[in-house]
């Protein structure tokens, strides 16, 4: 059983397209700091494009959270755009919904 996510980096957007489930979060989770750190210079602000993400789980929910820390950790404004209704869902359900708040950046670090 495989899982297909791909991600692209346009700019300051950084694009998701495919799955965020437990079989393709932890290649990103590898990538995640050289992300931030090749996306970051000299960006302060970085979109996430979330609108060809096709399912999530748990696992792509706690990416997104970790996103968030790596971001906050950098000073940079992550900003979430099309979010799926399926990962808004878990989101509220695990009581994280702050995630996809921009007034609450500050509550991961």
């Amino acid at each position: 059983m495989t899982s297909s996510t791909e991600l692209h980096k346009m700019g300051d957007t950084l694009a998701l397209a495919g799955e965020l489930t437990f079989l393709s979060v932890p290649r990103l989770w590898r990538d995640n700091k050289r992300l931030f750190r090749d996306a970051a210079s000299p960006a302060t602000e970085i979109s996430v494009d979330l609108a060809k993400v096709v399912r999530a789980d748990s696992a792509g929910l706690a990416l997104m959270l970790e996103w968030r820390r790596q971001a906050n950790h950098r000073n940079i404004t992550l900003r979430f755009q099309n979010i799926p209704e399926q990962m808004l869902s878990l989101a509220n359900l695990a009581e994280v919904d702050f995630l996809f708040d921009d007034r609450a950046v500050k509550n991961l670090t």
